[in-house]
């Protein structure tokens, strides 16, 4: 009689028991960290960015805890946040049926639309003359000189203004020196739109060319060279090589004017309010300003600033989404 092997054992000994094959992690999550080996790993970013975030949430976030007023009828010398009584949105309806709010989105709204027009494309036209300047010397002349006007404050820009376009100002001066009568520009409510845009373009459009002349820089040489060569001419490798190449840029800082549309500017229409007239010069800016902290209702004033944010808000995401519809990433995108 034959001594057979055991069904488990090779010896006909008893059958050894083997363990189940481990499990393994699926390889997309075998090198995912644990937060506890992220924070080993990158602790000293998050020491270096922790002053940043300090500052945010000393300067920007507790503050913005204030906004609550909005909601109060607010009084700061009796009751304070804690023990002014809560009136919900009442702020916001006294709001929409001020006509004097309802004409500052108007102006605001209308000087938005005009500027993204006329003085939007301004910084990429003056980029793209500056990127075809061939000297390095005539390159950096003109750079500094027209970068300049933006260290200059808003006092000394309607300042220069004053004096070129003013009743008193130069070309004034030459108007009546040929026989003819002196326009005053900066007291005309019905020109002051087109006022406002060119003091604009005339301080900040150098400033903003500089975003569009590193978007330059990254495009790659080789792309000219061999429209060139397929016998492209200028025209034609601007069009299908560099506003390509700028349209990523263009998209982004799109949508954050448009985030920005009501904010035009504060001190610039501050200045000449008295000149023209609040009708044409009342924005939402200075709006707040007299109706918040001049008459000393800062719940009110609370209302008026809060819908801006939140207009603000909507049309960044707005803008974004339509971004995404056409392909580029925007502000953000989803991973």
């Amino acid at each position: 009689m034959s001594t057979g092997t055991s069904a488990g054992g090779a010896t006909g000994g008893p059958a050894t028991m083997r363990k189940p094959p481990r499990r393994t992690a699926p390889a997309h999550k075998a090198h995912e960290l644990t937060w506890r080996a992220k924070l080993r790993r990158d602790w000293p970013l998050l020491v270096m960015n922790l002053p940043m975030l300090l500052i945010v949430l000393a300067f920007w976030w507790i503050p913005a805890l204030g906004n609550v007023i909005a909601f109060q009828d607010y009084n700061p010398y009796t009751d304070g946040i804690l023990g002014s009584p809560v009136i919900g949105f009442t702020n916001f309806a006294l709001l929409f049926e001020d006509p004097q709010f309802l004409r500052a989105i108007a102006n605001t709204l209308s000087i938005t639309a005009f500027q993204l027009v006329f003085y939007f494309p301004v910084p990429i036209l003056l980029a793209l003359l500056l990127n075809s300047i061939v000297s390095a010397r005539v390159r950096a002349f003109v750079q500094g000189v027209v970068y300049m006007p933006f260290f200059f404050s808003w006092v000394l820009v309607i300042a220069i203004f004053q004096q070129m376009f003013g009743g008193a100002g130069l070309l004034a001066q030459i108007l009546r020196d040929h026989g003819y009568e002196g326009i005053d520009w900066m007291t005309n409510s019905d020109t002051f739109i087109l006022l406002i845009t060119s003091q604009t373009i005339w301080k900040d459009a150098g400033w903003g060319a500089i975003i569009f002349l590193a978007a330059l820089s990254t495009i790659d040489p080789h792309l000219y060279e061999a429209a060139a060569v397929d016998g492209a001419r200028r025209w034609r490798r601007m069009w299908h090589i560099t506003l390509p190449g700028l349209r990523p840029v263009i998209v982004l800082l799109l949508i954050l004017r448009l985030g920005d549309a009501l904010n035009v500017g504060f001190e610039q229409f501050m200045l000449q309010r008295s000149a023209v007239g609040s009708e044409a010069s009342e924005v939402f800016d200075t709006f707040v300003y007299w109706s918040g902290l001049r008459t000393g209702d800062l719940g009110y004033g609370a209302a008026a600033g809060l819908f801006k944010g939140l207009v603000g808000l909507l049309l960044i995401l707005a803008a974004n989404r339509v971004a995404h519809a056409m392909g580029e990433r925007g502000v953000y995108s989803r991973s």
